[in-house]
């Protein structure tokens, strides 16, 4: 654009920044990326916006630009039916999508409690066979996670996949680890849970194009101290057309660890659930004691907030964390707004993050979003990896 000479293999003008289309790129460059292509600059490089859960605002992520998202925070309606085990928290159905079709996609899937009533003397009985209910509960034996996936979530998620098959399983530690570090943040209390994670890869077929999908799912066991409930936690699909799920994976698993829970949303979230377990009280207690509980977790939730990336770092083993992160193709990096510890992908070398907490991964050195004005900004600043501890 300034008519500059440059070098040949240059992919910026050194004078002016544009970027260059070389002799041979020009007419590839006239059409518009197809929609199995990743969402990549010429020089490599991926923009994320951070986004809202639409129905409540219940937490943000990092969403690639162009991607929309579909879904969302779902709830029973009490004023048609009667507070059950299933009703008493939200459920969450929501997925992130390149397009309509969701080609490309990550889906969060709702948690649902289930019964294993084969120790009660009524199950004995035969009132309560396998898929009848109990207390808003499907009763069913404990699945082990594969098997929940396979049996479970997969015929829900794709109720028209035509030649499904699986491909690869494995047990998975590192997921119920993880589970359990984030609940114990929270002060939820799991000692004599028993636990079981998975993941499951999947190919089918469905509205005529092949896929390749990665499930997976921490399974919670409750055992007879709560009558036999059970359920599926961090349940999770990553989805692309075969041969493709690799160089889409980075992007889906970022997506994945980017999220970040509106601590507001959550004190109503807890202080709700602790009314509706406690349903005799009447309306006028309940709205007194949820407004007063909401205020104390709040409390409790932004002290916490303060402690959980030191609290990580001292008690969590550095071998632990950074075999997760390898699994998960992450990385651990420094904010340098917040000088908070904070999980990005690994696929590039180099990253930015602006003061709202968009996202700009490269692998040139000299790209520079500040020079080249991506997004009509120049707050971008560089965040450097978590320096670790000593072994």
């Amino acid at each position: 654009g300034c008519g500059a000479s440059v070098p040949p293999a240059a992919v910026r003008c050194p004078y002016c920044q544009q970027v260059l289309v070389h002799q041979g790129q020009a007419d590839a460059q006239q059409e518009p990326p197809g929609p199995t292509e990743p969402p990549r600059t010429a020089a490599g490089a991926v923009v994320f916006e951070r986004v809202t859960e639409p129905v409540e605002g219940a937490f943000s992520l990092a969403m690639p630009q162009g991607w929309s998202t579909e879904g969302g925070i779902q709830r029973a309606d009490l004023t048609r039916q009667m507070i059950d085990a299933q009703a008493i928290e939200a459920k969450l159905d929501f997925s992130i999508r390149r397009d309509p079709a969701g080609t490309v996609m990550i889906r969060w899937c709702p948690e649902m409690k289930y019964c294993d009533v084969r120790s009660s003397p009524a199950a004995m009985m035969g009132f309560f066979p396998p898929g009848s209910n109990y207390q808003g509960m499907t009763v069913s034996p404990v699945l082990p996670a594969r098997d929940f996936l396979i049996n479970v979530v997969f015929p829900w998620a794709h109720p028209r996949a035509a030649g499904a098959e699986t491909v690869a399983h494995e047990d998975q530690p590192l997921l119920v680890q993880r589970y359990k570090e984030r609940t114990a943040a929270l002060g939820v209390q799991t000692g004599g849970f028993q636990y079981d994670g998975a993941t499951v890869t999947f190919r089918y077929t469905e509205e005529g194009r092949a896929y390749e999908e990665k499930a997976q799912v921490v399974i919670e066991n409750m055992g007879l101290m709560a009558g036999g409930m059970w359920s599926n936690k961090d349940t999770l699909l990553i989805r692309a057309p075969v041969g493709e799920l690799p160089s889409w994976e980075p992007i889906l698993r970022h997506i994945q660890e980017s999220v970040q829970l509106d601590p507001r949303w959550l004190a109503r979230e807890i202080a709700s659930q602790e009314v509706l377990s406690r349903s005799f009280r009447s309306a006028q207690q309940a709205s007194i004691a949820r407004d007063r509980r909401m205020l104390e977790i709040q409390r409790e939730i932004q002290a916490i907030d303060r402690e959980i990336a030191q609290h990580r770092m001292e008690t969590n083993a550095e071998i632990m964390n950074d075999n997760y992160l390898m699994l998960m193709e992450l990385e651990e990096y420094v904010n340098p707004y917040t000088k908070e510890p904070e999980v990005g992908s690994n696929q590039w070398h180099h990253r930015w993050v602006s003061e709202d907490g968009a996202e700009f991964y490269t692998d040139l050195e000299e790209d520079d979003p500040n020079i080249s004005g991506l997004l009509n900004r120049t707050d971008w600043k560089r965040t450097p990896i978590r320096p670790r501890r000593p072994l």
